[in-house]
């Protein structure tokens, strides 16, 4: 019989970092349930093996499904080698090209070697939705078909959004999010997570085990992470994504690139680190007791550990620092002044508007590609963007490549372009 903690504290750790449950009851009820029978819940992510280089942005999700497996319950890692030959429509503006039988197999061995970097090898139960699938008649086809209606399917954005604007639909495509429901009832899911962007086919999932007599899962959402640049969904196109992979001196060194605002998101969505430990943190670091460099620290130790080892992860942070300490401003260095209202990029009308009026934090977003103009690092905006873009700025001795970055203008700023250091004073 599991062992579980109590309900009150297995429901604060699922939620940490959660975006939506549908519905917090229901999974207090199953929870309750599980509790008193010893039965773990059935806790469910299906993954189409379509791009298995993995980031950080990836592992949100992943580190959810880890919270459940922690708490006790049994986590299915599901490979769909079988809707991965339909293609996931969500978020297209076309139809997908299906994958190939062998691309997908060679895709989900690699997935298989890189989730297991979190989840545990020995308790996840890895899943091919091929299984059932294979074995499915004309017939069975049919009568999935027969629980949903066109209408409920077009509810769907992205097929409203074709539907209106008269680009061609497949009816693959609408096959996907009922075979992705069909999934949760052919391995009784008491609990389904996804990316919030796949709220949708989690929805059909709970209509789908009504439809055939089992109890509706529970659906819990995990945020998009924002990367380097603290803005965008973090991606290898964008250039602001630390893959899962990269050599452990440069993943530490992009975690420590990050702003103070952003490091209590990366701690929530990247860490086993519980709520309350953040809060006291954030307090610590609000009253002066304890340095966010230092916090960030720990904070590029953790994830690098999660990744190697908690061996590798010591000694690239003992090699950064050693980077950090080469990096040593002469007393000499000229200052130079700028206003801050030339260089702030303030976010009107966003949930990204000026950092201090959300967490309380000083930080503004600066436009350092004009602050690099404005004060002489640079020879013009477009020779900033350029300098960016060859890795040759650092600002209190951190690699920037972004153009909008977040900084406290209360705080000294050293900058470094090539060999041109300055010291630069933003005032009013």
């Amino acid at each position: 019989m599991a062992n579980f903690p109590l309900v009150d504290e297995q429901l604060a750790y699922i939620k940490k970092g959660a975006a939506e449950i549908v519905k917090e009851s229901e999974l207090r009820t199953k929870l309750e349930r599980s509790l008193a029978s010893g039965k773990p819940l059935r806790v469910k992510a299906g993954f189409d093996p379509t791009a298995p280089d993995l980031h950080l942005g990836h592992t949100v999700l992943l580190r959810k499904l880890k919270h459940f497996q922690d708490l006790g319950h049994t986590v299915i890692f599901l490979i769909g080698d079988f809707t991965g030959m339909i293609g996931d429509p969500t978020g297209r503006s076309a139809t997908r090209p299906p994958l190939s039988r062998e691309q997908i197999e060679q895709n989900a061995e690699t997935y298989k070697t890189q989730v297991f970097k979190i989840l545990s090898a020995q308790k996840t139960v890895v899943d091919f939705n091929s299984r059932w699938f294979s074995k499915f008649s004309a017939e069975d086809f049919i009568r999935l078909t027969a629980k949903y209606t066109v209408s409920q399917m077009l509810e769907r954005e992205d097929f409203h959004k074709r539907f209106q604007e008269e680009k061609p639909i497949a009816m693959h495509e609408l096959l996907y999010p009922l075979a992705q429901g069909y999934d949760s009832v052919a391995l009784e899911a008491d609990v389904e997570l996804g990316g919030t962007d796949q709220k949708f086919n989690l929805l059909v999932g709970r209509e789908i085990q009504r439809a055939y007599g089992q109890e509706s899962q529970v659906v819990l959402t995990t945020p998009i992470l924002e990367g380097l640049d603290g803005v965008n969904k973090m991606s290898k196109s964008l250039g602001n994504a630390i893959g899962i992979h990269e050599p452990p001196l440069e993943m530490y060194g992009k975690i420590m690139s990050i702003s103070d605002h952003m490091m209590w998101r990366y701690y929530e969505l990247l860490t086993d680190v519980r709520t309350e430990q953040i809060a006291a943190m954030q307090a610590d670091a609000a009253s002066g007791k304890a340095h966010p460099m230092a916090l960030k620290k720990e904070l590029a130790r953790s994830i690098v550990a999660d990744f190697h080892s908690a061996e590798v992860a010591t000694k690239a942070a003992e090699d950064w620092a050693k980077q950090f300490q080469k990096d040593g401003v002469p007393d000499d260095v000229e200052e130079v002044r700028v206003r801050l209202a030339e260089v702030e990029a303030p976010i009107e009308g966003s949930q990204f508007e000026v950092v201090g009026e959300v967490l309380g934090s000083p930080e503004r977003r600066i436009k350092l590609d004009r602050l690099l103009a404005r004060s002489g690092l640079a020879d013009s905006i477009s020779d900033a963007v350029r300098k960016l873009k060859q890795r040759a700025v650092k600002v209190n001795a951190q690699l920037k490549t972004d153009p909008v970055i977040f900084l406290d203008p209360h705080k000294e700023l050293v900058v470094r372009v090539g060999k041109k250091i300055k010291r630069i004073k933003l005032v009013s």
